[in-house]
């Protein structure tokens, strides 16, 4: 056993390979399996808590004193409650138009940016490119950022929750070294065709650049999903309020929900009991967690694509 061993060991060691490079022991398989695991178990038990305790009944809330981990008198009142109209279902409209609006709106200017910056030719490349990469360094901070908005009459529109993030320096410059990474015989021979840079942009660069387009997207929808600091600063009415701003008010800091809806905690649908708080503030996390958990599975696999070999050249 010990001649067996050692002699393993001198053939590992005349491999000249990293230990990392080695197969892994039956214990280190056993370690990885357990590590994997407990970093599973703890990012699907607190997701599994929320959405149970949406579903609970009061009863099975106050049995417990809090939030429910074992599923009892499983009931959607709090779906119900919500989606019967008023504040929460207006909210979750609005933020779906602005996510929708203001992702295709980013892509689309990004996309441009990224294009012309990517051509070394293009007019103030340089310039352009120090100004984009400038940004990283100074945020214009939020006076200067509300005054603008104010100045151009974008308060208490939706204009003020796309426009002001319409693109994003991080994302400009990692979708501009993906398009520097695409062969420049293909882009002369399509010039040499009579083609001009909308043509090459749309019908060779574009097509190629799925992948860094999907990853892209999917970092602007998040983000105008997620957005709740600008409507806090430029929206006064609340119908426009997203539901990242009625999740703040109403779940983070405990305030009831504005009259006029269906949707608050002492609302109801007839024919069946308000649905407990803590469900209903549950059931708003579950809400605007779900499309980002339900999205990021397609797009998962462009990503090492889409950032990663993108990201190589600068």
């Amino acid at each position: 056993m010990t001649v067996t061993t050692a002699a393993m060991v001198r053939r590992k060691r005349r491999s000249g390979r990293p230990i990392w490079q080695e197969p892994p022991t039956p214990a280190g398989r056993v370690g990885k399996a357990l590590l994997l695991a407990l970093v599973v178990l703890a990012v699907v038990f607190p997701l599994w808590v929320v959405v149970i305790t949406s579903l609970s009944s009061q009863q099975t809330i106050d049995a417990t004193g809090g939030l429910v981990v074992v599923p009892q008198g499983i009931t959607p009142a709090a779906y119900l409650q919500i989606f019967s109209g008023g504040v929460v279902t207006r909210a979750v409209l609005v933020s779906t138009f602005i996510t929708a609006a203001g992702t295709a709106l980013s892509l689309a200017v990004t996309a441009l940016s990224a294009y012309g910056l990517s051509r070394p030719g293009s007019l103030w490349h340089r310039p352009l490119l120090f100004a984009v990469l400038l940004t990283f360094l100074f945020g214009p901070g939020i006076i200067p950022s509300y005054l603008v908005v104010k100045s151009l009459g974008l308060i208490d529109t939706y204009a003020s929750l796309i426009i002001p993030t319409a693109i994003n320096a991080f994302n400009l410059v990692v979708l501009r070294a993906f398009f520097m990474n695409i062969p420049g015989e293909l882009i002369d021979s399509a010039r040499i065709d009579g083609a001009g840079d909308f043509t090459i942009l749309r019908r060779i660069v574009l097509p190629l650049s799925k992948a860094a387009l999907a990853v892209i997207g999917l970092f602007y929808a998040v983000g105008y999903w997620n957005a709740f600091f600008n409507a806090m600063l430029y929206i006064n009415t609340t119908e426009k309020w997203p539901l990242q701003l009625v999740l703040r008010l109403y779940v983070v800091n405990g305030a009831a929900l504005p009259s006029g809806g269906s949707s608050g905690p002492q609302s109801s649908i007839a024919g069946m009991a308000p649905a407990p708080t803590l469900s209903l503030k549950m059931a708003i996390i579950v809400i605007a967690a779900v499309p980002a958990l339900l999205i990021y599975p397609f797009v998962q696999r462009h990503f090492t694509k889409g950032v990663i070999v993108g990201a190589v050249k600068g």
